[in-house]
Parts: structure tokens; sequence; C-alpha cells
């Protein structure tokens, strides 16, 4: 049965259409997520079908009584109301039934209203008559879980990620019919988010989410959605099924546009060596030689871009933790704790919130002292730490200003470099998006910039402390390649078990109370051994095998392009894209009824120069296009 249905929303910001003409439908009980790179629209459509935000044009059609809930990236509660009052405001009767009772058992004997025992006894009736005694009993197994305890303290007083934690128990108290969910793992320890991924995959309700967890949504969803340049894919079943597709889809796009490369070069030929006078026959192909070049320059073949860099060299000390302790009050973080590093080592860290984990990352950064015991670090080691809360920009910066304060080249070893505008396009900041304003930037945008800055120092020793929270998964992949081709270390604090799993050798694991154990092996392997039953996710998935199978760069040596071509390459898009908006602009003069004969004689010799040095550029860009990509 059909409950929601996206007809053709589009949606802009200035000159710069986000989405145009996008639909999707939401079936009873199917659990969809819905993936793309950061700044494609994902949040956005999840405001508008919710209601918070107005589409361009288009429609969102629901069935008539369907309870729509929301839960977004930055949840807006009232701050000032107690995490109680938060949960229990809202339309839910139910609700709103339990919150009056639970304030009325709150009620000191002073506090109580003359006809108290009456309020009491017609808030029982109430519960009684909707029968949700079962109804609280499940509000206190969503708190318990999601670790909400103190329900009196008011939200002001709390947390990003706790004021999240209680928005998402809000929602799965409420159960709407449609749960819409930005990003609903993060700022969650990895039990919690095991605990959620069974939760909703029990739940007979119809969800839509947004999330960058693989192993999340393939468990938990059943119908993925891709919107992908504008467009929007949908593919029945899990995040393996859905990697296959896109490959075959890819693979094919790849062919149709080589046919169309094909196709242009005949037809450019065909166009210098044609006479002035043109027929009508002539003009038809004429617009047909224009539609094959716009198709070519609008069109781009997906290929999975890998990052190389020079490592800092890397002496045989690297980083001695000798007996480290560190308290607060009376929660101990870590006692007497003895690691030493050895080259190349890259190591998870798991633990419930507030264990320690970033405590350990802001020791060895200096940033925190620990009570007792001694941090060595060796004397070549250069940290590159990426930290939750490090992420700090000036907003009315362009992106390419921001990499470019920190160096103009990258080098990418064997004594090559590359521009800093060329390792911004690896990191999917094409030459338009580079010279946005980081204001203008999505918050995955954003940490993605933080996550480059980082990386162009060529640190030799990786501290990573959350990377993955809203990035998307075209960058996670990415951000993958290049950590395992990582020679230096790696400490890595995560709630991505795919993410983990790819990527370290051993886990410590923050027990409490101070110990930390170490377990060799990655994310599954400590999973397994706490858990007595087979686990679901092998260590070397379909999940992994599909997305291995995805295209690939070829493994031998590449004859590739010299730096000279490369800065070639990157003027002659600048200068297309000039071309083109002078041609368009020239053309409308043209078209101008009120031109005069002289202007129109020469407008038109200025036309056909800029079409002919268009047409050179955009034959020399295809030329270096191939080399690149041979």
């Amino acid at each position: 049965m059909n409950y929601l249905t996206v007809e053709n929303i589009s949606k802009s910001y200035g000159e710069h259409p986000l989405f145009t003409d996008v639909s999707l439908s939401l079936q009873e009980n199917q659990k969809t997520a819905l993936i793309a790179a950061n700044g494609s629209g994902k949040s956005t459509i999840l405001r508008i079908i919710a209601g918070k935000e107005t589409a361009d044009s288009g429609n969102v059609v629901s069935r008539n009584g369907l309870v729509i809930g929301y839960l977004p990236q930055d949840p807006l509660l009232e701050l000032h109301l107690s995490v109680k009052e938060n949960i229990f405001i809202g339309d839910n009767a139910v609700m709103t039934g339990i919150g009056e009772y639970e304030k009325l058992l709150e009620q000191t004997e002073y506090e109580r209203a003359p006809d108290y025992d009456k309020q009491l006894e017609a808030a029982v009736a109430f519960i009684d008559n909707n029968k949700a005694w079962d109804y609280e009993a499940k509000v206190s197994g969503i708190l318990g879980k999601l670790n909400i305890h103190d329900l009196s303290v008011p939200v002001k007083q709390l947390s990003g990620g706790q004021r999240k934690r209680i928005a998402l128990a809000k929602l799965l108290i409420e159960e709407p019919d449609i749960l819409l969910m930005d990003e609903p793992t993060n700022h969650l320890d990895l039990d919690m988010i095991e605990w959620l991924e069974n939760y909703l995959k029990r739940l007979n309700k119809t969800l839509l989410m947004v999330t960058h967890d693989r192993y999340f949504l393939d468990s938990a969803c059943d119908t993925i959605l891709e919107l992908d340049n504008g467009k929007m894919y949908s593919y029945k079943g899990n995040y393996a099924y859905f990697l296959e597709k896109k490959s075959e889809r890819i693979q094919m796009h790849a062919s149709e546009m080589e046919k169309v490369k094909n196709l242009y070069v005949r037809e450019l030929d065909w166009m210098r060596r044609q006479p002035k006078a043109r027929t009508t026959k002539q003009k038809a192909r004429i617009d047909s030689f224009g539609e094959t070049e716009e198709k070519l320059l609008s069109n781009k073949v997906e290929t999975k871009m890998q990052i190389t860099m020079q490592m800092s060299r890397m002496g045989s000390k690297i980083l001695e933790f000798e007996n480290i302790c560190k308290k607060y009050g009376e929660n101990v973080l870590l006692n007497n704790f003895s690691y030493t590093f050895k080259r190349g080592e890259k190591i998870g860290i798991v633990g419930k919130n507030g264990a320690g984990k970033s405590t350990l990352l802001k020791m060895i950064m200096g940033e925190i002292t620990p009570d007792a015991g001694r941090i060595k670090t060796g004397d070549t080691v250069t940290f590159g730490y990426y930290s939750q809360d490090g992420m700090q920009f000036k907003e009315d910066q362009r992106v390419i200003e921001v990499a470019r304060e920190i160096t103009d080249y990258v080098d990418t070893g064997n004594g090559t470099y590359m521009n800093i505008a060329q390792f911004l396009q690896h990191f999917k900041f094409d030459f338009s998006k580079q010279h946005s304003h980081v204001s203008k930037l999505s918050g995955g945008e954003k940490r993605r910039l933080y996550l480059l800055t980082i990386l162009i120092r060529n640190p030799n020793f990786l501290i990573l402390d959350e990377p993955t929270n809203d990035l998307d998964i075209v960058t996670l992949n990415l951000l993958e390649d290049f950590l395992l081709g990582y020679e230096g270390c790696v400490l890595l604090v995560t709630h991505d078990r795919y993410f983990m799993d790819k990527l370290v050798d051993h886990v410590f694991v923050f027990r409490g109370n101070g110990e930390i154990k170490d377990i060799h092996g990655n994310y599954t392997t400590y999973r397994n051994l706490i858990d007595n039953t087979p686990n679901v996710i092998p260590p070397k998935s379909a999940v992994t095998n599909a997305y291995e199978a995805l295209p690939k760069a070829e493994t031998k040596k590449k004859k590739g392009l010299t730096f000279k071509q490369k800065h070639e390459l990157e003027l002659l898009e600048k200068a297309i894209s000039d071309l083109e908006n002078d041609k368009k602009n020239l053309l409308t003069k043209l078209n101008d009824p009120s031109i005069d004969h002289e202007k129109l004689f020469h407008t038109s010799k200025l036309y056909e120069i800029t079409e002919k040095h268009l047409e050179e550029k955009t034959l020399r860009w295809m030329e270096l296009s191939e080399l690149q990509e041979s």
C-alpha cells in the first residue's frame, strides 16, 4: 500500500539548483535509505517531506490521517524545559496522558492540589482505558538503551549529542506512521547503534533515513534510493545489491559516453569542412551536433579516484604510553595503561560514550595532562589530528582560500606534485565549489574540507576522532582507500563498524573503570568474542565483495598527465566555461531586434571566433581527459 508520494520536486538556492524533478514513493512498512554525495540535497528532501521547508515546484502527497515524524541532524528542542517535558510534549494523547500521570507522582505533599486524588484517579483511568501501561514500560526501555536517565535536567545543560539522543527517543516513543531520520546513528555509541538497528528491523513502520553507516543500512533497510547528479535511482535490496547494480549502471554510462565522444569528433570534423551557406538538412545536422556537444560536456563518467601522498619520514621511536592514569572525580578513565606503537599500526578504539576515548587522544596531543605516567613521542612523528570540535573556518572564506593558507602544492610522492585545485577535486570539490564560500557548504562538505586540511600537511601519524560523522558514502570509500595504502600509524575512534572492520589491525576496548583491553583483529573479531551468537557480518562481507566489484583505477603503471598537462587541463576547464558564457551572451545580442547593421556584423564575426575557440579548446580538453583516464 502506497503511503507517500513525492512528485517532481525541485529546489534551488539562488541561481544554483540543488535538485530538479525528483520523485520517490514510500510503501507501507518499507524501510528506505537515501544516499548521495554531501551537498546534493538529502536533508532538504527530508525537510520538504516533513513540511519544514517548501519545494520550489512539485508536490508531496500522503494518505489521509498518516502521522509523519522527523528527526533532523540538529534537533530543535525546548531548551528551557526538562528532558521529560521535551519527550512528552506534542500531539500524542497517550504520551500526554502518561506525562500527566508521571507529573502527579512526582509532586510532594505540599505541591498537591485539593483534588489531587481525583486527578490521579483520572490519570490512572486514562492509562487503563488506552492500555498504556506497556507503553510506559516501552518508554523506559528506549530511554535506558539510549542512556537517558536523568529526566529532570534542563535540555540547555546538555551537549549536542545528548540532545540528539533525546530527539531520537522522542521519535521512537511517539511511533508515527512514517519516520524520517537524518543521520540517526550520529552521537550513538556502538552498543546503541546495534540496539537501534535491531529495533528498527522489528518495527512495523515506514522508514526513510539518511545515513552513511553501511552496516546499519545494509541490515535495517530493504530499499536504497540514490540521488546522483540530480537524478533519483531506486534499488530494491540491501547495500551489497546496490553496489552491484550501481557498478553495472556506471559501466553502461561509460560505454554510452564513449559512443557520444566518437560521434562528437566525427561531427566536429564535418562542421569544420562545411561551407557557410547552410541547407535545411545541414541545419538539422548542426542542431544535432549542438545536442551532442551539450550531452558530452554535461555528463562526466564516474571514476574511482585514488589519493596518494608523500608521508613524512618516521624514525624507530614513535609513541609510548607508560602507566597512564586519568580520572575525573570517581570516574576512572585510564588506570596504568601502557603501550608502545609500532610502525604502520592501525588501531581502532571502542567503548561507551564517556569511557575516555577522546580523552586519550587529547592526552597524546597535549591538550590534557595525565594524572600519572608518561607519554613519549618520537622526534620524527608528525601528528594529523582530526578532532570532533576542531573544525573552525572563517565563513566568508572561499574553499580554495582555506586550502591555500596551508599550501599551494601537495607532495604526492616520487618527486611529483599536485596543485591544490586538483587535490580539492579528488575530494569532490569541483571548480565552482572551490570558489564557493564556506558558509554555503553543507555540514558534510565542511567536514570533508576539514579532513583535507589535515591530510595535505603530510602527517605520518593520524589521530582520527569520529572522522566518519556526516561524510557521504562516496567520501568514506575514498578515505578508506587512502588509509588502506597509508604507511603511517592510525589511531581511530569511530562508530562506523564497516569503516573500522576494513582498516584496523587491532582494537583498544575501553571496558570501564580504567581498564583497556587490546584485542587483535577488527571490530567483528571483538564482537565475536563477546557475543555467543554467530555474527551475521563476517570480516569480509558480501558488502565488501560487492564494493570491490566497482570500477577501480588500473593497477598497472599509467602514462597519465605531466605536471604541465595537468595545469593546462585545469585552465581549459575554466576557459571553456568562460567561452560558453560569451557565446550565450553574443547569441542574445544577435537575437535582439533593435541591433543596428554595423553592430550585427561585428557581433556575428565575434560569435564565429568564439565558437571556433570553443571547439578547439573542447577538442584539446577531450585529448587530455583521455590521457588522464588512460
